[in-house]
């Protein structure tokens, strides 16, 4: 990754007129949006740029999971995608996949953590609560990693064991979703323990394409019903992934730290964008021009979560995505 794969995706503006805002800063980024045929229908920056699509990787994640044998109800499904809010809607279904498979809160090894949605951090933090691994974001796919385990007879102790099957099959699985290599000198770990790798974005948008158009009954078509059907778990009320599956009905979002958003549409068409300051903030405006270049009318494209720009108090301005 250099400075040379990537181009103004995104512009905060204060004050100025309406037609014409002030510009106060830039976020520069990479966006590549694929035609359900996969011919490219929209870039600005270097589709190929090696990106870290972290929890983006979840449900990708999950179709591997899937072909290995776990068995899980759609709520349970769409929890093991998610960067949960850790609200109790979300604590319940995480509690329900380790019920089901023999397994307690004890058992997952992710990171101890608070609630990741901003009301759920304040009821946690009003209550003194200390951090823990049920409230963490990814105790949904812990809990799914586990099980997987469990359903293939493997020790579940050793779920996030570079060698272990668990999470030899997640590399697997990744690596013929999105037709990449995974060089093994840059696997390394994510915040929760899980391992994760730089792909390229166009692959990460590929990947995307085949779980909304996958056939009926696959693991990648179960993934993608599950996602569009429970918006709600895969993120959280005010989240983004959240408010894009609400806008735009049949379709699947999933963002990853950093600066990270995949979205794929129910034609089987999808796009991916990276932020190269890591910045989330942007990746909504980014994903704007390439969701009108796919279609998506502007009724939806504006239903999309607005990211205001306050001044004493008051919105003054916005982070608008820029056509390349």
């Amino acid at each position: 990754m250099n400075t040379a794969d990537f181009v103004p995706v995104a512009a905060v503006t204060r004050g100025g007129r309406a037609d014409a805002p002030t510009v106060e800063s830039l976020h520069l980024g990479a966006v590549v949006a694929l035609e359900p045929s996969g011919a490219s229908a929209y870039e600005a920056g270097n589709p190929g740029v090696a990106v870290f699509a972290r929890s983006a990787l979840k449900p990708l994640f999950a179709v591997g999971m899937l072909r290995a044998g776990l068995e899980l109800d759609e709520p349970q499904l769409a929890l093991a995608c998610a960067s949960h809010s850790g609200g109790p809607e979300h604590l319940e279904v995480v509690r329900s996949i380790l019920a089901r498979y023999g397994l307690t809160e004890s058992d997952l090894r992710n990171t101890p953590g608070v609630p990741l949605g901003v009301a759920e951090r304040l009821d946690f933090t009003r209550a003194g609560l200390p951090k823990d691994r049920l409230h963490q974001n990814c105790s949904g796919k812990h809990a799914a990693m586990l099980a997987t385990a469990v359903a293939n007879g493997w020790d579940p102790a050793g779920y996030l064991d570079h060698d272990g099957p668990v999470a030899t099959l997640l590399r697997d699985a990744v690596a013929e979703l999105t037709g990449a290599t995974i060089d093994p000198a840059t696997v390394t770990r994510d915040g929760c323990g899980a391992e994760v790798y730089p792909l390229p974005l166009i692959s990460m948008a590929r990947a995307y394409a085949r779980l909304t158009a996958g056939e009926p009954g696959t693991p990648e078509s179960a993934v993608a019903d599950a996602m569009s059907a429970h918006p709600e778990l895969v993120a959280g009320r005010g989240r983004d992934a959240t408010a894009i599956m609400e806008a735009i009905p049949g379709s699947i979002a999933k963002d990853g730290a950093e600066g990270f958003l995949a979205i794929a549409l129910p034609d089987g068409s999808a796009l991916a964008v990276t932020i190269a300051d890591g910045a989330m903030r942007a990746t909504v405006p980014a994903a704007r021009p390439a969701l009108r270049a796919l279609g998506v009318s502007e009724e939806q494209v504006g239903g999309l979560p607005a990211q205001d720009v306050l001044g004493w108090g008051k919105p003054v301005g916005a982070v608008v995505g820029l056509e390349v």
